[in-house]
């Protein structure tokens, strides 16, 4: 039966769509193009000979006459610049009306029935910010009051972070299920409720990515749903399931790094992992079969702190893996390269940007060749269907 793979490349979008300034950003900004500016050209041989360095002029991307992919870009058709908006479209579901923002911090209604409900004894912050920047702010106090630290940011998110060491993480998790519950009950349309956990290591506050979980609206009908139904294994590999609220994933595993989740992505290519380990339900699932796995380090850790080297470091391992992706990939195998948004670090700013998204296609037996400019990054979904179905 044929697979198929998506990796989600965090972030690692390529130039501003034309309603970038809505959204609160500038035409310069295009992630892949100035990351690789900064680092005066990155070494990407595996996504340069797929075709990437043929859909723009990116500096040390060399263009290939025979590329082994197919390559294009992707204009998103949603209202927004998000990591669940761009995933939902990637799995073909369009978000017509944008998720809410909170610029000035969420309604003092929502914050005291959140203080009540979790017994919290108060809050902290409930301002747009930097979650490096107010940990280290706050975190003096929250030692002292054991507060929950509570932001957000230019996307639709209730952020909660706390030290794991006075605020045990079963407990911050508790917490966040019961803001996702205020939340949908009082129709605010926040995307995502993020658990946000750190520790204080030699003296600094340091978030701590692999206990990090995300609890986001579910979504209407997507092709995991169309997977799912019709008997077939749907893998999420890093936050997927956190993405999808679970909705029309099989089995999950969470992880800690790009690495992890890149290691993991080649077990279960190659059919080693542990299935019944990460299953929802004690069944046996069979095919099609789709491997879902996103890379979050590039935004997470490079693209919202402007670490422009950071980030070109994590794409040069992300390519380094996918030499032994593309050799293990069968001929019954479709891998799609994507990303989902932009959060270009050479930018002011520490938020997501609004642009357009690259996209790679490959099968063994396919020929490469020019996607050009296409219209939603649901057509993602339209390649799998066509595919497995």
């Amino acid at each position: 039966m044929k697979r198929a793979i998506i990796i989600v490349i965090d972030s690692m979008g390529i130039g501003a769509m034309p309603d970038c300034r809505d959204f609160g950003d500038v035409p310069e900004c295009n992630t892949l193009k100035n990351v690789c500016k900064f680092n005066h050209g990155l070494n990407l041989p595996n996504m340069a000979k797929m075709g990437l360095g043929n859909i723009q002029d990116f500096e040390g991307l060399a263009k290939t006459a025979e590329p082994i992919a197919k390559y294009g870009t992707m204009f998103e058709k949603s209202k927004g610049k998000d990591t669940t908006t761009g995933h939902w479209e990637i799995a073909g579901l369009i978000s017509e009306k944008p998720f809410a923002t909170f610029p000035e911090g969420f309604p003092d209604e929502l914050i005291e029935k959140f203080i009540k409900e979790t017994n919290c004894g108060g809050i902290l912050a409930n301002i747009p910010a930097s979650g490096t920047a107010i940990i280290a702010e706050l975190n003096d106090e929250h030692q002292k009051t054991k507060f929950p630290i509570v932001y957000t940011s230019a996307d639709s998110v209730f952020q909660i972070a706390v030290d794991t060491d006075i605020i045990p993480l079963e407990t911050l998790y508790d917490w966040c299920h019961i803001a996702r519950r205020l939340l949908d009950e009082g129709n605010y349309n926040v995307s995502r409720v993020i658990a946000r956990p750190y520790k204080v290591i030699d003296g600094k506050p340091t978030r701590i990515s692999k206990d990090r979980r995300d609890y986001s609206m579910a979504p209407e009908h997507t092709i995991l749903d169309d997977i799912k139904n019709k008997g077939g294994k749907v893998i999420g590999i890093g936050k997927i399931e956190d993405i999808f609220a679970k909705k029309g994933i099989t089995h999950a595993v969470h992880t800690g790094s790009n690495k992890e989740g890149l290691e993991l992505t080649i077990k279960a290519i190659k059919n080693e992992l542990e299935l019944d380990k990460i299953a929802y339900e004690d069944k046996n699932y069979g095919e099609p079969t789709l491997i879902f796995t996103n890379l979050v380090d590039t935004d997470m850790l490079f693209g919202h702190r402007n670490d422009a080297t950071g980030y070109g470091k994590a794409l040069e391992e992300i390519d380094r893996y996918l030499d032994i992706i593309l050799k293990e990939v069968t001929d019954e195998d479709l891998l799609i390269i994507t990303a989902d948004h932009g959060c270009d670090p050479t930018v002011e700013g520490t938020d997501h940007t609004r642009e357009s998204v690259p996209v790679l296609v490959f099968n063994k037996k396919t020929q490469g060749g020019d996607l050009g400019k296409l219209q939603g990054f649901d057509n993602v979904a339209k390649f799998i269907k066509d595919w497995i179905f």
